[in-house]
């Protein structure tokens, strides 16, 4: 029986506005190439999981700047090509300079606060695992999810990363619960879905573009209204 939820953040509670890959098509037309931001949907989903299964090796943080570079570099090459566009080095660079000053605001996305106010009328427990080097609890607070989560716990914390066992075992002990009474959902497979059930909880993969290539088998949901089915199930 399910009794606590855990949620990653970005991509998962958290999204940006304009949405990345509206960004992305918005920017190239500023280099003078036309490409539909639905092209790059997909394409940030694969480079997301190749970003995030990097940072596991080795946090960002604690990478020298030209190590990191090269990272974000790879990330937006593999987001053009998914787009059908060559990643050259000279828009590569010019993409990664237009990111630096780019203004994309923080926002949740539109099933959050309904899905953890029914999974509070439940008498579910509620947290957030997040692979980030800084004090997001503001962050809770200010989006008005502060009040449904009983812990937020962060790689800055703990000193490890998902899909590190040790992120989620620390997140078991501060609800005092056993895995297999703990549902975690994330959008990455190899970070979340493979990290959380490696230590026994439920993972529940949130695919919310249908683009993820995690095998047929992973239970997955493409909106987290959908959760409930799950936790009944």
């Amino acid at each position: 029986m399910i009794k606590a939820v855990f949620f990653d953040l970005y991509q998962t509670l958290v999204g940006y506005d304009p949405p990345r890959e509206e960004w992305e098509s918005q920017a190239l037309d500023s280099l003078g190439i036309k490409a539909s931001a639905k092209a790059f949907a997909k394409g940030f989903i694969i480079a997301d999981e190749y970003f995030y299964t990097e940072n596991a090796k080795k946090p960002m943080s604690k990478r020298p700047a030209e190590e990191v570079k090269a990272v974000y570099a790879k990330h937006q090459a593999i987001v053009l090509n998914e787009g059908g566009i060559e990643p050259n080095p000279d828009i590569i660079r010019s993409m990664l300079l237009r990111f630096r000053d780019a203004k994309l605001k923080q926002v949740l996305f539109d099933d959050v606060i309904s899905t953890m106010s029914e999974l509070k009328r439940r008498e579910m427990i509620m947290g957030v695992v997040s692979n980030v080097d800084k004090d997001i609890k503001p962050l809770m607070d200010e989006f008005g999810i502060s009040p449904f989560l009983t812990t937020v716990v962060t790689s800055q914390e703990t000193g490890f990363t998902k899909p590190n066992p040790e992120i989620f075992l620390e997140a078991m002990r501060r609800v005092e619960l056993p895995p297999q009474q703990i549902m975690f959902v994330g959008d990455q497979y190899q970070i979340d879905v493979l990290g959380s059930s490696a230590v026994g909880m439920k993972a529940v993969l949130l695919d919310r573009g249908g683009f993820s290539e995690a095998p047929a088998e992973c239970p997955r949901v493409r909106t987290l209204y959908q959760l409930t089915n799950m936790i009944d199930q």
